[in-house]
């Protein structure tokens, strides 16, 4: 029997945790925006690892950068710093409004940094009464148990003992539902500037604006969690710098190693310093090896070429987008911001996000959900537009099949 043959879905079964169910398909080998399964079929990925791959599979850049780290060193403790992680600190606050970074693995430890440091930050400046946290409804911060509390999604939530508490959740773009819950005793609000898992929902900029002034009028601190739309997702480096107005603490992680687990929290140093000596920490936050391949991933996003194409990819995916619903009618809207887009059902497919995705897969194209009803893509941000139109082209295929039942 081949060692191919024992590495199968079956086996995902009999070794693995069953908190997921993966497809069938075992991808072996990516390059750029394709991928290979163990059979050798070929699927265009506009799914990206859920925003992760921004640079796609295998980018020379990403490559290089951890074959020569790999080289060098891997892991240190915190007992000593690395130039990796100096170097990419130091591109991260030149390119926006942060002073300082604190890096993690993911999105969920830099989300608990975060708010960990908007207790501690009221604590030192108010007293103890000023903990109150305010998220949204909807919202989706991580998987531990205080970011998944935070996060505006019950079912994630519950069933698992008691909660933290001090955490209330107001309704995306309804201003009104944030006064009514924000006081004195509010110490943070946590907000995704598009909503990601929540069905790609973008703020309006009323609304964003009085967030900001809400937070200002009692002292509290707002919190971007970017994981999802930052490192030039939306064809801005971080998509609050198209939005007019600037938060207090920033999270950002996904695109931020291109497919190498890393997360980091950014701040300013007025806030920031109340994480002081010994009050957080992580073992591998900061790893050499991570800030190596994140900075290459960086430096090569952040260029106005990378990010002006985002936009013009985007608009690709809109036309295509359009083209598929005038003959099959299935979405009732195209909603997003670059390449964080999503194709909103229908009252005649409500509830049917999945069977989209599964006969994408049937036709060799790899998308994302977010929710029941709306389909999610998140490709590449230099996806190739031969494979937008190929990728395009076999959703189509895939749309039709569902059509037609």
């Amino acid at each position: 029997m081949s060692e191919q043959n024992l590495v199968s879905r079956e086996l995902f079964d009999e070794v693995m945790v069953p908190n997921y169910n993966p497809s069938s398909v075992i991808p072996v080998k990516g390059e750029g925006s394709r991928v290979w399964d163990q059979e050798g079929r070929e699927f265009i990925d506009f799914a990206g690892g859920i925003a992760v791959n921004c640079l796609g599979h295998c980018h020379p850049n990403l490559v290089k950068a951890l074959k020569e780290q790999g080289e060098k060193i891997w892991h240190l403790s915190n007992v000593m710093t690395n130039e990796p992680a100096l170097r990419l600190a130091k591109k991260i606050t030149d390119a926006t409004f942060a002073e300082n970074v604190y890096f993690a693995n993911s999105g969920a430890e830099a989300n608990e940094a975060a708010l960990k440091l908007a207790r501690r930050w009221a604590l030192d400046n108010f007293g103890e009464h000023k903990n109150k946290i305010i998220a949204f409804h909807k919202g989706f911060h991580g998987r531990t148990f205080f970011t998944v509390t935070v996060g505006g999604q019950a079912a994630y939530s519950d069933g698992f003992g008691p909660k933290p508490g001090a955490v209330a959740h107001a309704e995306f773009n309804n201003l009104e539902s944030l006064a009514d819950l924000i006081d004195d005793d509010t110490c943070a609000v946590m907000m995704e500037p598009i909503q990601g898992e929540g069905g790609v929902i973008s703020p309006t900029s009323e609304f964003m604006a009085g967030i900001r002034e809400l937070c200002d009028k009692h002292n509290a601190l707002l919190i971007f969690d970017e994981v999802q739309s930052g490192v030039g997702r939306t064809g801005h480096l971080y998509a609050y710098q198209a939005l007019g107005v600037t938060p207090d603490i920033l999270t950002t992680a996904k695109a931020l190693g291109g497919g190498f687990p890393i997360g980091a929290m950014l701040s300013t140093k007025e806030i920031s310093k109340h994480l002081k000596i010994g009050t957080h920490g992580s073992t591998y936050g900061g790893n050499p090896l991570a800030c190596a391949v994140a900075e290459a991933a960086f430096d090569t996003v952040n260029t106005k070429e990378v990010l002006d194409g985002v936009k013009h990819r985007e608009q690709l995916f809109r036309d295509g987008l359009s083209a598929i619903n005038e003959k099959y009618n299935v979405f009732s809207e195209v909603r997003g911001e670059g390449l964080l887009l999503g194709a909103v059902l229908n009252e005649q497919y409500q509830g049917r996000a999945r069977d989209f995705l599964v006969a994408s897969i049937d036709n060799g194209l790899m998308s994302l959900v977010a929710g029941t009803n709306v389909v999610r893509f998140t490709p590449s941000l230099v996806i190739p537009e031969a494979d937008i139109q190929e990728g395009l082209a076999r959703f189509e295929k895939a749309v039709a099949q569902v059509v037609a039942g």
